[in-house]
């Protein structure tokens, strides 16, 4: 039961209303490369905190207070999922995660939690672009 209250604590967790970070200007869709490798921790509503590594390979490692839960990440479309313990919940995905920023985010299932992330993976940016 622990571990099921910790996945479905830690997925209303990782809600996404939309990630905001970096200038308004147009650009295009992340696909998730900054999250390869990266930490972030969420603060759920309850209190609780986890935090999410997103592995290179899609699996992701979920670590609550007590215990740590596998699970998997993915971008859909503009959305970024999380699956663990038979449950899975998707986030706006707007823009990339930045070391050190928080984000406040709402979840397809209305769970709302704050998302700061600890470390992300280098990303190149693509050059000719203009904002």
């Amino acid at each position: 039961m622990k571990k099921l209250q910790l996945a479905a604590a830690f997925i209303a967790a990782v809600a996404g209303s939309t990630l905001m970070a970096g200038s308004a200007s147009a650009q295009t869709m992340p696909n998730g490369a900054e999250l390869r490798g990266a930490t972030v921790q969420v603060d759920l509503a309850n209190g609780a905190t986890n935090t999410v590594t997103f592995n290179p390979d899609g699996t992701a490692s979920i670590q609550g207070a007590t215990e740590t839960v596998p699970g998997r990440w993915y971008v859909q479309g503009s959305r970024l999922c999380l699956e663990a313990s038979g449950a899975r919940e998707c986030w706006p995905y707007q823009s990339m995660f930045r070391d050190g920023q928080t984000v406040t985010l709402t979840s397809d299932c209305a769970s709302t939690s704050r998302w700061t992330a600890l470390s992300t993976a280098p990303v190149q940016q693509r050059s000719g672009e203009r904002g």
